[in-house]
This record gives C-alpha cells, structure tokens and sequence, in this order.
C-alpha cells in the first residue's frame, strides 16, 4: 500500500512515512493510491469478530510493511483503556441506531482514532532514535484527545491551538488541565479556522517543519481517518448480524474527516452495504450548501453554537473528497484549491449529480438542537449531546426505509449546559470530568497572528 497526495507533486510513500507526514509537503493531503475492497464472503467472516480484531483485520489492509503483530499490539494498548468492553457499542433509541463513540479517555471520538495513532507516533519515533513537536487545532474535542493520546510520551512535544472563549468550559478544562511537561496549551483569540490556518501556514514553511519534526494530529493525517473507518465496518456489521444488509448512517460534520471516514468505509465493503451517507451540520452549513447546491463558498462569519466542534467555515478534509470527485486528477484538485484560496468559492455544480449519489444533507438551527435534545429524552430517555443531536435531527428528516445509525460523537456531560437547557435536567458529570474544575490550568492566550505562535513554539519546541 503506497499513499499520495491529493495534488500529485510529490513521490508516493509508505504508511509509515504517511503518518509521520501528516500534511504531504505539496500542501495537499495524503491518500492511498487505491482503496482495497473486501468480498462478501470476507465480510461475513467478520461478523463477530470483537472490536479490537476487527480493527486489526482493517488496519492491516492499509498499514502495508508494519507488521502485523506490532500492529496487535498497538490496537490492544489503545483500546483497552476504553469504558465500554465493545469500544464503540450500537444501542437503538425508537427508530434510530445511535453509535456511542464516546467511551475514550475524554469521552469523544476523536479518542478513537487519537490513541492508536499517539501510539504509532510512539513506535515510529523509537525505531528511529528521533523527536516530534506536534502541532494541532482544535474546535473542542480534537485538542484533549490528542493531549491524552501522547501526554508524557518520551520524544513529542505537544502544541495545541484553541479558540480562546469558542469551546465549552469542561472541553477547555480537559485540554488545561493537562500539565504534563510535553503539553503546551495555545487559547487563540479567534476562531478554528484562524487556528487552523496557522497550523498549515506552520506546516507549509518546510524549513520550520523539517527543523522542528512537525508532527500532525488533525484529521488531516491520514491515520486519523483510518482508525475512523473501523467504527463504520464494526456498527454495519452488528446492524448485518441483525438482518439488515444495508445501512444508513448520519454523521454530524463540520471538518468533513469523520464522514470522509464513512465514504471509504463504504467504497471498502461490498456494494450497498453502506446506502446513504447523511451529513449534518449545524448552522455553519457551508457543507449542506455545498451538497444541495454545489457550490463551495464562505458566507460570512463563523456562528457560535452548543455544538462548537462543528462551527467551521473550512473544512480541511473536502479536498480528499474532491481528489475522488475530480477522477483523481491531482491536477484539477491543485487549481481547485487555489482558486478557493483566492475567492473564497469552488463552483462544482457541474458535478452535483455525483455529489447527490454520495451524500445527502441536513441543515440543522441551534433551536432545532435543542429541542431535539428535549425531545429524544422525552420520547426515549436517552440523552443527546449537541452534536449528536444535529445528527440525529438530520436522520429524522432524510430517513427513508432502512436502517439509520447515527454517530453519537460526544458524552452529553461535555455540554451540560445544553443539555440542561433542553431537558431541564442537570447532568452528572462522569468521574472522568468531575474534578477537572479543581486541578490545576496552564494555558498561554495569545493573537491569532502566526509569528507570534511560531516563536512560541520556536522557544519550547525539542530541537
């Protein structure tokens, strides 16, 4: 298995060589030259496999010279501090299947995908005797998770960069109060996306990068989509087991990463396997306009709402989709990119049929998140984080007639404020998060310019 950029400018690569990219040096993202599938009959094989074998099992049809052993190895030491003995366990609520990813260190998913891959850095950086200083942005969840998955490890240091004031309390909490000597906190005095920005401005100075080993932990580093994938092909299969041969799944987004997951999931398994994929979004809806509509484009400011990890204007994994849209053509996906850059817009109408075969989209208002919350509880007492809650509206409005699961991506006690305002109800907060509000918070504020977070990094960087 070899990867390339979704700008075709530099040579292909190994996964190991992949991970440790993160951004490719064109300032494309990486990608396999070509996606396995598996058969049926490979399917069926699978079926109750556990979720760590199961892992394993897809891992590997990726992960090309690592062995596969160490790759056992790896996923054991990720999923064995999970709460759940099922990792990411399928319940049904009424008329809906709702996948619980949160049952991680800091109870969202991205801790899926953010231990196996702080342990691949890990098993990469020992091989070769070497150091990494990672850079990430976050809009709430991706930080701490990130932060868990590499929080002491010898040879990293982390830099994380969150929009100062734009996440929940207990998110920012999770990322603060992590004082280990490798962790250093960046409350930007911005949104995400000036965040973002910067990490890639970072990484697309080559002389900064190479001198300082940048590391990625965004979904722009492929291994973090990849662990994504499993969950797709664990929760299709409980759903097969049951009798059901095709699912939907509804997908609450603002970076595209999660459901770029499903779409290689669904590309990996057989045929209509995986049916619709329904991407909701909150009222940052530039994805929703830009399925229903196919047009690609900047309107305004970002919004604040109770679903923070998805108030983005720029989502930083469209370009894979786009590399897939465009016939992987590296070429057309460059000067795409670059007239974005330029206009703030990409007109791909011409290709909105393909768009509407892959995807379908929900737009949903902070008040219709709310009273979704309230609503599930009443009619199902099962609590709702925000972000799920968008997802499970999305669902509720485009179902048809199979199966939905929907991706239930935080543990409501995150946004309990929320919560509190939809259902009446104050929520208990897990042992995981009742403490945080004593401990000890290191956070350095600072202007969303990037020299000044350069030199920051310059200063307590290892070298």
């Amino acid at each position: 298995m070899r990867y390339i950029s979704t700008r075709g400018d530099i040579p292909s690569m190994d996964f190991n060589e992949a991970v440790m990219m993160g951004l490719a040096r064109d300032g494309g993202l990486l990608l396999p030259e070509a996606l396995p599938s598996v058969t049926s009959a490979k399917l069926n094989s699978w079926v109750n496999l556990p979720y760590q074998y199961l892992a394993v099992e897809v891992l590997s049809m990726f992960t090309g010279s690592l062995p596969r052993l160490d790759l056992e190895v790896m996923v054991e030491k990720s999923y064995g501090s999970f709460r759940h003995p099922q990792v990411t366990p399928v319940r049904k609520a009424g008329e809906l299947y709702i996948l619980e990813l949160f049952h991680g260190p800091t109870l969202a998913f991205k801790d899926v995908a953010l231990q196996l891959l702080g342990n691949l850095f890990e098993y990469e950086l020992k091989k070769s005797g070497s150091f990494m200083n990672i850079i990430g942005a976050t809009s709430g969840d991706t930080g701490s998770a990130a932060i868990y998955g590499v929080r002491g490890k010898e040879g990293i240091n982390i830099f994380i960069l969150h929009p100062d004031g734009r996440t929940s309390p207990i998110q920012a909490l999770q990322m603060t109060t992590v004082t280990d000597a490798n962790v250093f906190n960046i409350g930007v005095q911005g949104t995400f996306d000036d965040a973002q920005s910067i990490v890639k401005e970072l990484f697309n100075d080559l002389d900064f990068r190479d001198t300082y080993h940048l590391g990625a932990i965004n979904s722009i580093n492929w291994a973090r989509v990849l662990a994504q994938v499993v969950y797709y092909v664990y929760s299709s299969l409980k759903l097969r087991k049951a009798g059901f041969e095709s699912v939907d799944f509804s997908v609450p987004t603002g970076n595209f990463g999660d459901i770029f997951a499903g779409y290689v999931a669904k590309q990996l398994l057989p045929e209509g396997c995986i049916n619709r994929l329904i991407l909701a979004t909150n009222a940052n809806d530039i994805l929703t306009r830009f399925v229903n509509t196919g047009e690609y484009a900047i309107h305004g400011d970002v919004t604040h709402t109770s679903s923070p990890s998805m108030d983005i204007q720029i989502a930083s994994n469209f370009e894979r989709y786009l590399y897939y849209l465009r016939g992987q053509d590296g070429s057309e996906v460059k000067a795409d990119m670059e007239e974005f850059a330029r206009t703030g817009r990409m007109n791909l109408s011409e290709l909105h049929d393909q768009v509407a075969a892959d995807f379908a989209s929900f737009s949903v208002s902070e008040e219709e998140t709310i009273a979704t919350i309230g609503e599930f509880f009443k009619q199902h007492q099962y609590l709702l984080d925000p972000h799920t809650a968008v997802g499970v509206r999305a669902a509720l409005e485009l179902k048809q007639d199979r199966p939905v699961i929907c991706l239930a991506t935080a543990h409501p006690a995150k946004f309990g404020d929320a919560v509190q305002k939809a259902t009446g109800k104050e929520v208990t907060l897990p042992a995981a998060l009742a403490d945080l509000a004593g401990k000890e918070s290191r956070c350095e504020i600072m202007a969303a310019e990037s020299k000044l977070i350069r030199e920051y990094i310059r200063q307590h960087a290892l070298s």
